[in-house]
């Protein structure tokens, strides 16, 4: 069993997560008089704006992804737990884990959320979202493996089915993959086949709203849209998915109902808060809002309990301009500081009155090669700039900086050779492909699939 107390006098500070939030708490925290635990399900900080590169063969897991440990060796007030929280006590001040407990003085609960198919649950298995080393992986394997089986389909239709991509989601997420699905296709793997034409694949981001990228303003998503329109992708906007199967996507919209034959759904549609953040509401005497999220003061703290903070994605507040804060990484980084500020002040005796203020610096995506849109403040950006901005401010944000090395590397080696390196299928199924013909139904033992079988 865990301990259930720190060996220590001072103040106990635990962060829950290890994503952009939890980290930066932490490490604005490395100079004070308090002792700090951060306890994460998974011994590692991913860096999740460059997931859609893992998914798409870019980059490898390892270049994103940064251990704990590493982050924090050097601060020496700050300790790495590799645990799961089940459950909270806020009257006694302590967190019910998988193993035990753990004390806490002040808490910060930043556990980020997970997809949200808004209310069909059962798309999951045919249309994963993307916001795990997991689900990337998953992804990649996926988008590499339909082209495998188109190259042994001769039924031109099942072909052209496999061959489709459907996006859901027409944000940052959904247009980055979607862009990096048109390179592979019209550059990468363009001339590794023999018997297909990986550069006819029918690549279609669906969106709710009215334009992609829809938090920008309306003439910088037009110009977007002609971009993505450029790399033969289509776009249907206010549109919306009412079924996922295995072989279509159904959509709805103004223009009527219509199904896509695709074999490959991917899905950026939207978030829902952690499961944690349920638990925590229902120990405040709270509920969560329709995505999952707890609701928190200006100050980031829960209304009567001054030591529990929640920020990020888990987080709903407005700040103090009445600002509904967005679930984007910025955001989170600057929670983190506040947070980590206002604890300092308040063991230190100073009572911060001033709420939380949300400075945005600008928002950016790309799409596809060297193509990018950038809005700071008024001024706006579309194109080979701006994508080079793109390059410049994520690969600062890298923790690591034998990672930031590698990266560049790697960005460098792909915009000359058109060149994916990770784009290997890897999982722990052994996958043969055959053609259907050549499947004796009455002695397979293994599960058939269109144009392709997985040995279990």
């Amino acid at each position: 069993m865990l301990a259930t107390t720190t060996s220590v006098s001072v103040p106990h500070v635990v962060i829950i997560g290890g994503g952009f939030g939890g980290l930066e708490t932490a490490k604005s925290l490395r100079k004070s008089d308090v002792q700090v635990t951060l306890v994460d399900r998974h011994n590692y900080h991913l860096f999740q704006p460059l997931l859609y590169q893992v998914a798409t063969g870019g980059l490898s897991p390892a270049n994103i992804a940064t251990p704990l440990r590493s982050i924090f060796r050097r601060q020496a007030n700050c300790e790495v737990l590799l645990a799961e929280v089940q459950d909270f006590d806020l009257d006694d001040k302590r967190l019910l884990l998988a193993d035990g407990e753990l004390k806490y003085d002040h808490l910060v609960v930043a556990a980020g959320a997970t997809h949200s198919y808004f209310g069909h649950e059962e798309w999951a298995s045919v249309a994963p979202g993307l916001k795990t080393l997991q689900d990337a992986t998953s992804i990649r394997r996926k988008v590499f493996l339909a082209f495998e089986a188109a190259e042994r389909e001769r039924d031109p239709k099942i072909r052209e089915q496999m061959m489709t991509f459907v996006v859901v989601g027409g944000g940052p997420t959904g247009v980055e993959l979607a862009g990096a699905l048109s390179e592979i296709a019209r550059h990468t793997i363009r001339n590794d086949f023999r018997h297909i034409h990986p550069e006819d694949a029918r690549i279609v981001i669906v969106e709710a709203a009215e334009h992609v990228l829809a938090h920008y303003p309306e003439a910088l998503c037009q110009r977007a849209a002609n971009l993505i329109r450029d790399l033969g992708i289509e776009i249907h906007t206010k549109t919306r998915v009412t079924k996922v199967t295995e072989n279509e996507v159904c959509l709805s919209s103004e223009e009527g109902d219509q199904a896509i034959g695709t074999q490959t759904v991917l899905w950026a549609a939207g978030v829902h808060g952690s499961p944690l953040g349920s638990r925590l509401a229902r120990a405040c005497g709270l509920e969560t809002d329709r995505a999952g999220r707890v609701g928190v003061t200006n100050r980031m703290n829960i209304e009567g309990r001054d030591e529990v903070f929640v920020i990020g994605d888990l987080a709903n507040c407005t700040d103090g301009n009445g600002v509904r804060m967005p679930g984007l990484a910025p955001v989170a980084i600057q929670q983190g500081q506040y947070v980590a500020k206002k604890i300092v002040a308040t063991l230190s005796g100073i009572q911060i009155n001033e709420p939380f203020v949300y400075r945005d610096r600008g928002t950016m995506a790309t799409i596809g090669r060297a193509k990018a849109v950038v809005q700071v403040g008024k001024r706006e950006s579309v194109g080979f700039i701006a994508w080079l901005m793109w390059l410049v401010v994520h690969l600062l944000q890298i923790v690591q900086f034998q990672n930031r090395l590698l990266i560049l590397f790697q960005w460098g080696w792909n915009y000359l050779t058109f060149s994916r390196s990770a784009r290997i299928i890897t999982g722990d199924d052994r996958v043969i492909l055959i053609r259907d013909e050549l499947v004796d139904d009455k002695s397979a033992t293994n599960e058939k699939v269109t144009g392709m079988q997985v040995e279990k």
